[in-house]
């Protein structure tokens, strides 16, 4: 089946109205963390394999604090506790991949700015290693960027997902490249990625959260796309398209989780409540997928939804 590109730019408006147009009525589960101190957990991975054990890594921090430890739990009655004789990491909104027979493991270093005390700077950086206890840092990408992801591409390459602001991204788009090898990945390369055309609105903005390839040799992103209202609130859906790497080619965007897929629960901050994060997703093969988030900026939930991948596996996009 050939599928058709983008049909332009959709406003968060537009695609909610037709999400919520299909009547899509899932709900999802709240999990629950302990040994944590009475701490938030929060923009969690999907669960994934280390050493033969099942894990899933959050953003665990306070609730009045933006200063955060990336730790690594397993699931137990019920509850997810902290693995024991894991390595921890300063760091906020965890990722994974999969690249080239290694565990890379990202995730947003912050820091004060020293020309303004009040305010924050980041970087995402990258760790590579067999396993969690094995990472050693190798790269991170330009001072003010989040949501750099990648992919093992077909032929062995590297696609690399970006989210530049500023002149070149405005709010916030998605850009993309190519390297050969984790031995060739930089700033620059990040940050010389090219824009993939007509996906947000100025006003708006979104990234990349997890890349999955697809049998066909297209590149499934999770991501998420975001807005302010009229009261500065902000409102983060998560959404997900297809990408041909050989051509640059995008899909339309189409949202498969919003805020009210889930329970109500704690925020963070007033401005916070209509927000969820993609963090990851586990397909099935029963046509279905298990979408893992964090809501709120305070609590993490999983939900069950139609696998918003499968209508791209046998598709080509020209």
């Amino acid at each position: 089946m050939v599928m058709s590109l983008s049909k332009g730019i959709q406003t968060c408006g537009e695609l909610l109205f037709e999400f919520k147009a299909k009547n899509l009525q899932n709900r999802g589960q709240r999990l629950y963390f302990s040994g944590v101190n009475g701490k938030d957990v929060y923009n969690i991975t999907a669960p994934f394999f280390d050493e033969g054990k099942l894990v899933l890594a959050g953003r665990v921090e306070s609730r009045n604090s933006e200063y955060s430890e990336v730790m690594f739990f397993t699931e137990s009655g019920g509850s997810w506790m902290p693995r024991k004789n894991s390595r921890k990491f300063r760091l906020q909104d965890p990722f994974y991949s999969k690249v080239s027979g290694e565990l890379v493991i990202g995730g947003v270093e912050v820091w004060v700015r020293k020309d303004n005390l009040r305010k924050l700077n980041w970087r995402t950086v990258f760790y590579r290693g067999k396993n969690i206890n094995d990472l050693e840092i190798f790269a991170a990408g330009p001072d003010g960027m989040k949501d750099i992801r990648l992919v093992e591409l077909k032929d062995g390459r590297i696609g690399v997902f970006t989210r530049p602001q500023g002149e070149i991204g405005g709010r916030g788009k998605i850009g993309f490249t190519i390297i050969d090898t984790l031995d060739g990945f930089n700033s620059d390369i990040i940050s010389g990625a090219s824009l993939i055309n007509a996906q947000f609105d100025d006003a708006e903005w979104g990234g990349a959260n997890e890349l999955h390839l697809l049998k066909n040799g297209l590149i499934g992103v999770l991501g998420h796309i975001a807005c302010y209202d009229e009261q500065e609130n902000r409102h983060y859906y998560s959404m997900a398209f297809a990408f041909n790497p050989e051509n640059g080619k995008a899909s339309s965007m189409k949202l498969i989780a919003a805020r009210e897929n889930f329970d109500s629960g704690a925020a963070k901050w007033p401005d916070t409540v209509d927000v969820i994060f993609s963090g990851g997703l586990l397909r099935g093969r029963d046509g279905n997928a298990v979408l893992y988030v964090g809501t709120s900026d305070a609590e993490a939930h999983r939900i069950t939804i139609p696998d918003p991948f499968l209508e791209y596996e046998d598709s080509i996009l020209v």
